[in-house]
C-alpha cells in the first residue's frame, strides 16, 4: 500500500512511523510538508504519562527518543493578583519544544524508510497513493475544499490570545491572573526542552480593547504584557514567534468539528479533523493518538483483531470507516470538555472581580472541565499545607518512577 500524508506535523509524521513499523516496512509512506525542515510555528507542547505509555507501547525506540528530548515539569502554581500562590498537588508532565518534537519524529521516520518532502505544499487530495491522510492543520486546505462532504463546522471563541515564548528556565507550570486598569489578564507559562518557556496570554474582549491591544503593534503588546506580569517573569523577556507577530498578533480560538473524517480513500487526522482549546493542552497528544487509531484500524491490534485486507478497496474502506467512527466517538466528549474549559476562561473576569479566597478560585480553575469529585477538592485544600504537600509530591514521584520502570522493561 502507498500512503501519502499531507502535512508533516505530529499526526502525519507519527502515522508514517507507525505505518512503516506495523507493515513490516512493506508499505510505502511519503510525507509532504509545506515548510522547510526545522521551521515550525509555536513554542512547546506538553503531554502526560498516558501519552508516553502509548508511545512506548507502539514504538519503544521512538518512545525512548521522545522521553530523552523532553523535560519534566513537576509543580504547578496558580497566582491571583497580590495573593500568595496556590499550589496544585499531584500535577506534573513532560514538555518538549515543538521543533524538537518534529525533529524526533522526522529522524525516526527517515530511519524507518519514510520519504519526507519538505517545501512541498499539498492543496488537493489527488496524490498518487492508495491512502491519503490530510494532517495539514486547523486551516486544512484539503478539508476546506471538501467541507460540505465532511460536514465541517468552525466555531470561534470570544477571548483574544497571543502565543509567545519566555526566556525562562523554571520547572514550574504557572497560571498567573493579574488586574489591569481595564480588567483582568492572565498567562499560562510552562517550561520546554530548549530553555524557552511557552507563554500564552489571554484576556476578555472588553479588556483587550480598553488596553488598546486591538491596535498596538506586536512589540508594544509584548512590552505591556511584560509590565503586567513583571513579578512572575522576574525580569525575563518575552520572545516573539519565528517570523514575528505581524500586524495582527492576537488570535481567537477556532473549534473545528466534522460530521465525518472520511471521503473514500482520504481521511482527516489531527487539527484538520478536530481542535481542542489550548487551555487543556491536548492538541498534540490527540493528533498522535489519531495516528495510533488509524494504524490499529488498518493493521489490526496485536492479539485482538486481524489486519484488514489492504490490497483491495473494500478492505481499506472498512478499516477507514472503523477509524472514522471510533475516533470521532472518542474525540467528541474531549471536545465537549474542552469547550467547557474555554467557556470558563471567557467568564473568568466575573469570578476574578469577586475573589476573596484564592484557594477556592484555584479549585474552580482546576475543575473547569467539571470532571473532578469531592475527594479531589479535599486534596486540593490539603495541598496548601506544606507538610501535606511534600507527602503528596513524594507519592506522585514514586508513581512516576514506577511507570518509568515499567516502560523501561518494555524497551
Amino acid at each position: 500500500m502507498r500512503i501519502a500524508c499531507a502535512g508533516g506535523g505530529p499526526a502525519g509524521l507519527y502515522l508514517a512511523v507507525l505505518a512503516r513499523l506495523r507493515s513490516g516496512g512493506r508499505d510505502e509512506v511519503v510525507v509532504h510538508e509545506r515548510n522547510e525542515a526545522g521551521r515550525t510555528h509555536g513554542f512547546a507542547v506538553t503531554y502526560g504519562e498516558d501519552m508516553l505509555d502509548d508511545a512506548f507501547r507502539n514504538d519503544p525506540e521512538g518512545g525512548e527518543a521522545l522521553r530523552r528530548a523532553s523535560r519534566l515539569w513537576n509543580a504547578q502554581e496558580i497566582r491571583v493578583g497580590d495573593h500568595r500562590p496556590v499550589h496544585v498537588g499531584g500535577k506534573y508532565g513532560y514538555a518538549i519544544a515543538r521543533v524538537d518534537l518534529l525533529d524526533v519524529l522526522a529522524r525516526r521516520a527517515e530511519q524507518l524508510g519514510v520519504t519526507i518532502e519538505y517545501g512541498s505544499p499539498v492543496d488537493r487530495a489527488d496524490l498518487d497513493a492508495d491512502l491519503v491522510v490530510a494532517s495539514d492543520g486547523v486551516g486544512s486546505r484539503i478539508r476546506t475544499a471538501r467541507a460540505e462532504h465532511f460536514g465541517t463546522t468552525v466555531d470561534e471563541g470570544t477571548n483574544p490570545y497571543v502565543w509567545l515564548g519566555a526566556d525562562s528556565d523554571s520547572d514550574t507550570f504557572v497560571w498567573d491572573f493579574q488586574p489591569t486598569d481595564a480588567g483582568w489578564m492572565w498567562i499560562h507559562l510552562y517550561p520546554s526542552s530548549n530553555g524557552v518557556s511557552t507563554c500564552i496570554v489571554e484576556c476578555e474582549p472588553d479588556t483587550w480593547e480598553a488596553l488598546g491591544l486591538d491596535h498596538m503593534s506586536g512589540a508594544e503588546a509584548v512590552r505591556l504584557v511584560e509590565s503586567v506580569f513583571h513579578r512572575t517573569l522576574a525580569g525575563r523577556r518575552l520572545i516573539e514567534p519565528l517570523g514575528g507577530l505581524g500586524d495582527k498578533p492576537w488570535l481567537r480560538f477556532r473549534e473545528v468539528r466534522n460530521r465525518t473524517w472520511r471521503d473514500g480513500d482520504l481521511v482527516l487526522a489531527g487539527d484538520a479533523a478536530h481542535t481542542t482549546h489550548f487551555g487543556i493542552g491536548s492538541g498534540t497528544v490527540l493528533a498522535m493518538q489519531d495516528s495510533m487509531g488509524l494504524v490499529d484500524a488498518l493493521y489490526g491490534v496485536a492479539g485482538q483483531t486481524a489486519a484488514a485486507d489492504l490490497t483491495c478497496p473494500n478492505g481499506r474502506g472498512a478499516a477507514l470507516s472503523a477509524y472514522d467512527a471510533r475516533r470521532r466517538a472518542e474525540i467528541g466528549p474531549i471536545q465537549d470538555a474542552a469547550r467547557r474549559n474555554m467557556q470558563w476562561f471567557e467568564q473568568a473576569g466575573r469570578q476574578l472581580e469577586q475573589v476573596t479566597d484564592p484557594v477556592e478560585f484555584a479549585w474552580s480553575l482546576t475543575d473547569r472541565r467539571g470532571d473532578m469529585g469531592r475527594i479531589h477538592r479535599t486534596l486540593h485544600r490539603a495541598t496548601q499545607v506544606p507538610a501535606l504537600r511534600q507527602v503528596r509530591r513524594g507519592l506522585t514521584t514514586a508513581r512516576r518512577v514506577r511507570r518509568s520502570a515499567l516502560r523501561g522493561r518494555q524497551s
